[in-house]
Order: structure tokens, then C-alpha cells, then sequence
């Protein structure tokens, strides 16, 4: 019995802690993590241009629609007291860091996963607000901005489908069957979901 009891747990320290993540998953969050905070390092350059300089015109401002400045100088680009892409740099440089620790090898615990989904839902759910003040409120858009929420939106879903697939998080047999084998159709939706909303709402201005 005790010989029994001690290969059991051998076996239980043999067996590695935690849940990974393949290649393709984990250089997924390092691009969308990259191209997150690279929109993110621009408009911080830019808005500190702008402190120094109010007359000074971001490289994107390129029409009446597409014109960061008026997001930077909008009261929603620094709805938390700071200037929003400020935490742009902080959370897009973690999910940096968690692509490059799965590309090494790590394996991490459900809370961990579950904290990640979390972020980014929260990511997912500023930038849907952002949206709909850019468009609808601000009545102008910021093309890094843009690659920000296409970056969020995709690195969430793909999170999403990984923990439902592990078991992480809880969904019925059907969602998780379809999130294995079509992970990509929620991000390609939601992208033109966003496509559509821009395109009706200045559509005089494209097509005219």
C-alpha cells in the first residue's frame, strides 16, 4: 500500500501543473498584444505633442472623419483621470508577456485563464463604449484606435474559445464543439460587425 500510495504521488508530481497553450495561440496574443500597444505608444507620443503644441495635427488626422486629434481632445480619451492609452501600454505589454511565457513552455492554473478572459472582456467591453462614443458622440475615428479594438476583440474571443475548449470555463457540449472547430467565426463576425457600423454611419461621406 504505502509502495502504491508513493508512485501515486510521483506520478501526480511527474504530471505537469496547469493548462498550456499551442504555438499558434500564443503568437496570436504576442501580435495582437504588439499591435495594441503600438497604437497605444503612438497616440501617448501624440497627445504629449498635443500638450506641448495645441495647434499641433496628428499624422492620422486625414479628413473630417478620420481625425484623432479630435479624439485626444476629446473628455473620453481620458475617462479614468489619465489619458486612456496610458493603460493601453500597461495591458497590451502583459498580454505581450503571456504570449512569449507560452511560447517558452508555461502552463498556467484555471484562476490564472479565468483572470485573462476577464481583462480582456473588460478590454472588450471599453472599446465597444469607445465605439459608440467615436461614432455617435465624438462623430470622428482614430484609425489606431481602430487596430486596438480589432486587437482586443480578436485576442478575446480567441481566449474565450481556449478556455471553454480546456474546460476552464463552463459552456454546453454544442458551444464548446463549435468553438474547437471554428474559433475564428466570432472575431470575423464582430469585425464586421464594427465594418458595417462605420461604413452606415458615415456613408454619405464614403460614397460621396
Amino acid at each position: 500500500m504505502k509502495d502504491e500510495a508513493g508512485l501515486a504521488r510521483n506520478e501526480h508530481a511527474a504530471r505537469p501543473a496547469g493548462v498550456g497553450a499551442g504555438r499558434a495561440f500564443a503568437w496570436m496574443l504576442v501580435v495582437t498584444g504588439a499591435v495594441g500597444l503600438l497604437a497605444a505608444w503612438v497616440i501617448t507620443l501624440d497627445k504629449f505633442k498635443l500638450l506641448q503644441d495645441p495647434g499641433f495635427t496628428p499624422g492620422c488626422s486625414l479628413n473630417p472623419v478620420v481625425s484623432c486629434g479630435s479624439i485626444m481632445k476629446s473628455e473620453q480619451a481620458a475617462v479614468f483621470g489619465f489619458p486612456n492609452p496610458m493603460l493601453g501600454l500597461v495591458t497590451y505589454g502583459m498580454v505581450v508577456a503571456i504570449g512569449a511565457g507560452l511560447l517558452a513552455g508555461a502552463r498556467h492554473r484555471r484562476w490564472y485563464w479565468l483572470g485573462l478572459n476577464a481583462g480582456t472582456l473588460f478590454g472588450v467591453g471599453f472599446c465597444t463604449w469607445l465605439m459608440q462614443q467615436s461614432l455617435y458622440e465624438i462623430n470622428a475615428l482614430c484609425l489606431w484606435c481602430c487596430s486596438a479594438w480589432i486587437a482586443t476583440l480578436v485576442m478575446f474571443w480567441y481566449v474565450t474559445a481556449h478556455t471553454v475548449r480546456n474546460g476552464l470555463l463552463p459552456a454546453p457540449r454544442a458551444v464548446r464543439g463549435f468553438l474547437d472547430e471554428f474559433p475564428w467565426v466570432p472575431p470575423v463576425l464582430h469585425t464586421g460587425i464594427i465594418g458595417m457600423l462605420i461604413l452606415t454611419r458615415w456613408w454619405d461621406f464614403w460614397t460621396g
